[in-house]
Parts: structure tokens; sequence; C-alpha cells
């Protein structure tokens, strides 16, 4: 198994880097939480876990263990793939995850492309107690922000408005809960902070 990668980016791409680790390069699959802070040419270190089929071996990249860890938790839910599992991390972070799956939150978790009612159920019955002994160092609590209480019609919305799936995440993640308990008022605080960002 390989378990971590420490090299010079030598490419990015929508969805994977190749890491030049003594002159050997390795694809990555990596979140996109991963992608935006990186740049080609600068050293980093990835931990990592490799997933091997018949015709076939995938590599897949973390800036952290937390992240690692909670990837792996995911492939062990039925239905869950890396494609999917890699969706989760893109989406949230791991204590934001966590703390869905023990609300029993499925609205939160349908927010993530790719996952439905179903899946989110699925993901809440059998990770809720595994998941509840897990800490995630990677970050602390205070600095986690609480998760929003907007659905996947929210984010869909803004999507029709022309916006971007990240762009409508990252601006729904900004919101203050405090104002915006509606669909309504979530929609127009995104649509002031998409505007003030551009």
């Amino acid at each position: 198994m390989i378990a971590m990668l420490k090299g010079i980016v030598w490419g990015i791409d929508s969805e994977r880097i190749i890491l030049d680790v003594n002159g050997v390069g390795y694809q990555l699959y990596v979140p996109l939480g991963c992608l935006k802070d990186l740049c080609q040419g600068e050293k980093r270190t990835f931990h990592t876990y490799l997933i091997v089929r018949e015709d076939d071996m995938t590599l897949y990249g973390f800036n952290n263990p937390d992240e690692k860890k909670l990837f792996t938790l995911l492939l062990g839910v039925k239905g869950i793939g890396p494609k999917a599992a890699l969706s989760v991390l893109s989406t949230f972070s791991p204590n934001q995850v966590k703390q869905a799956i023990l609300a029993e939150d499925v609205s939160f978790l349908t927010i993530i492309p790719g996952i439905g009612g179903k899946t989110a159920k699925r993901l809440i019955l059998e990770l809720k107690e595994k998941i509840a002994d897990q800490e995630f160092l990677g970050e602390d609590v205070e600095d986690v922000k609480p998760y929003l209480p907007f659905n996947s019609e929210t984010l869909e919305i803004l999507v029709n408005l022309g916006f971007s799936r990240q762009e409508a995440r990252n601006a729904l993640n900004k919101i203050s809960l405090d104002h915006c308990e509606t669909v309504e008022k979530q929609i127009k605080e995104a649509l002031k902070i998409l505007a003030r960002d551009k």
C-alpha cells in the first residue's frame, strides 16, 4: 500500500494531479479542496489510498489524514464507490460530514453531487455508530463552520441562475444562519455574496 507521497506538482487537471516523485509521475485523484490550493511546481505531501482492481490501479490523494480516514469509511458503505466518496470530500469537511450524519440530516447530505435521498439515508444508517468514535484532528472544532440548513433546492436555484455548483456552494457556506432560515432569504443573501465576490 502506498500510504504517502512527497513530491513536486507537475500537472493539474480538473479532478486529478500528476505528482513528480524523484522523476516518477504519480496520477492522484484529489478532492476539489486540494486542487484550489495547488500551484504547479510546488512541493507537496499527500496522504494516499490505492485501489487495485483486475484491470486498473487508481491512487487517491488527500491533504490530511482526516480526509483519508473519512474516504475509507465511506468506501465501506454499500453503493458508495471512490467517485462518490471523493464527491463528499469535495463538498464538505470531515467534521461537517460527521456532524450531518450524527444529526441524521438527510437534506444536508443530498447537497453533495451524486448523493440522493436513499444513499444519504444509507450513509447515516451504516456510518452513524462508526463515525461517532472518530476524532478528526485536522481541524479544531471551534474553527469548523456549522453546516447550513439549506437543501438541494437552494443549490439548484443558484445553478439554474447560471452559477457553477462550486460558486453556489461557496456562497451558501458564507451565509449567516441567523438571517437566512428560508430558501428565499438564502438565495437573496447568496446572490449578494456572489455579486460582491466577482
